[in-house]
């Protein structure tokens, strides 16, 4: 259902990003001609998108309308929020940019990175009011995995929203700063028209654990390993940095960052003051061989397996500079991100194969979600009261579970949008409505290329699953004759002799070819389909395969 042209006014939301999927996460927020979006982030790659390094949200569909946008938000500084962002900003550079210390901090990076010069960062800080054009935007303190991260409260003509960003309520924060609830409660009072909640947890009853219930399992680490020590998190996870650091430094063990992103984001945190640091304990790379294996601790990239990480080069032994050995300890301090549990538990094993001892959350408490579980959710529903709510971030199953949440709280049924991606959803009076969708594709980044189709992922599978073939013939149009050909060669499904194999198909290729040919077919582009039609059947009914067929006639 296409929406209707948007009435003064009136508050358009649409997901760009996030609702179906955990990642990519961007809204898109319209009134009056202006928009405002909030987040801008990546999703992760699966073993369906062969070659792509990165997943951006839909907002090509702004690419018309790039002046129109007065600003973009950013709740925290995690890949899923704040990894889009220059991606966007190729596209317009001069777009405000609002965000906490940290947040602009560590996309300050991303920008050298991405040679993006003079971009108009503004720092902003929890209960801070910032007027953007139609939009009045407040900021709220919220606990996350990573400090500083904000809510945002909208007020416009078209109502009040409070997006929370991904949030929980841990009551003892290891950096003591816990989500406002009490600015969530005179919001309530205000009268919040639209509540966009955070959904990852919304299956998991009760409260989610505090941070500091795993300092004991990370304690026990270090007081039973008598080898290397290797810590594996998120490269943005400061408070599960300085835990390790703390432990490092009651142990007597020096630490060295391994990984660029690592590198980057704890330099980045330790110089805004997120990030204490114990004087003389940091080691380079280079500085490893002056100490035993019992004396440092690794804080490592590559907790969820990627490919090209530096936990997994260690554990596939393709680490230039570190080398596993039997004993060593590994700590995979994270949680799965739904869809990387093959490449996890494929490390986990290249590591136990090595003779490395493997602790993580299957076995041992060794991490905390950053995200409110259902006790969390339900209590904020209650503080807040909103008269409507979106449940946003977080696969459908997600979406829904956080739905019947706030239907548990007294949300009518019918104030709760359920949509994914490129729902639109229209606010006006207090009333919200489902009142359309819009495609909201995903933009696949290969390298330093973007805008990769499906069509040409959905050749990269064919590729990768079925194999290749290529069949050449040289034909006269003038004499009507096949004068050479047709040549068959095979890769990646076919053992033995290709040319027997093939020894039946080519006779009857020719005579397709000879036939077409004193038909009168004169255009080579035919032939080929020619030859695609006839080797295509003959290879699903003799090998049940359906490889790439890539016919090339050539007229002399």
């Amino acid at each position: 259902m296409n929406p209707p042209k948007l009435a003064r006014d009136v508050l358009r939301v649409i997901p760009l990003g996030g609702l179906g999927d955990v990642g990519r996460n961007m809204a898109m927020f319209e009134i009056n001609g202006k928009i405002l979006l909030v987040d801008c982030g990546v999703l992760f790659p699966e073993d369906a998108h062969p070659g792509v390094d990165l997943i951006l949200p839909a907002f090509d569909l702004l690419s018309d309308r790039l002046d129109d946008i007065v600003g973009l938000v950013l709740t925290h500084g995690h890949e899923d929020h704040i990894g889009a962002v220059p991606y966007l900003l190729k596209q317009r550079q001069d777009i405000p940019v609002f965000g906490s210390q940290l947040t602009l901090g560590l996309l300050a990076e991303k920008f050298r990175e991405h040679r993006i010069r003079n971009a108009d960062l503004r720092t902003v800080a929890a209960g801070d009011r910032v007027a953007v054009d139609e939009f009045e935007l407040e900021f709220v303190a919220v606990n996350h995995s990573i400090p500083d991260a904000l809510a945002v409260a909208l007020r416009t003509k078209g109502g009040l929203v409070l997006h929370t960003g991904d949030f929980k309520m841990d009551q003892l924060p290891l950096d003591r700063r816990i989500t406002d609830l009490r600015a969530f409660a005179r919001l309530g009072e205000e009268g919040v028209d639209l509540f966009m909640t955070d959904s990852t947890n919304a299956e998991v009853p009760g409260f989610t654990t505090p941070e500091k219930d795993i300092q004991p399992a990370i304690e026990r680490v270090f007081a039973n390993s008598e080898k290397r020590i290797v810590v594996a998190c998120f490269a943005s996870h400061v408070h599960r940095v300085q835990q390790v650091l703390n432990a490092a430094a009651r142990h007597g063990r020096k630490v060295c960052y391994v990984g660029r992103s690592m590198v980057k984001n704890m330099g980045v945190a330790e110089k805004l003051g997120y990030l204490e640091v114990p004087d003389n304990i940091i080691v380079s790379l280079k500085e490893l061989d002056r100490y035993r294996p019992d004396q440092v601790v690794l804080l490592s990239t590559g907790s969820q397996g990627e490919p090209l990480s530096a936990l997994s080069r260690m554990a596939n032994k393709e680490h230039p500079a570190i080398e596993l050995t039997e004993g060593d300890t590994v700590l995979l301090a994270s949680s799965l991100i739904p869809g990387n549990e093959n490449s996890v538990y494929r490390v986990i094993n290249g590591l136990s194969r090595l003779g490395v001892d493997v602790v993580h959350k299957g076995n041992a408490l060794v991490h905390v979600s950053g995200h409110a579980s259902a006790g969390e959710l339900l209590y904020c529903y209650n503080i807040v009261q909103p008269r409507n709510v979106m449940p946003v971030h977080g696969e459908i199953r997600h979406l829904i579970a956080n739905g019947k949440l706030a239907e548990a709280t007294g949300v009518p049924a019918d104030h709760v949008m359920l949509v994914e991606d490129g729902g639109v959803v229209d606010l006006s009076g207090s009333k919200a409505e489902v009142v359309g969708r819009i495609d909201a594709p995903y933009i696949f980044v290969d390298g330093t290329m973007r805008g990769v189709t499906e069509s040409q992922l959905s050749d990269r599978l064919i590729l990768g699953e079925e194999g290749f073939i290529s069949v050449i013939a040289v034909v006269n149009l003038h004499s009507k004759k096949l004068v050479s050909g047709p040549e068959i060669q095979a890769r990646g499904f076919l053992e033995g002799d290709q040319d027997k194999m093939f020894d039946g198909i080519r006779a009857e290729i020719a005579k397709a070819l000879t036939d077409a040919l004193e038909e009168g077919v004169s255009d080579t582009y035919r032939l080929q389909q020619v030859i695609r039609r006839r080797i295509g059947r003959w290879v699903s009914g003799k090998l049940r395969r359906r490889p790439m067929i890539v016919p090339v006639v050539v007229s002399t």
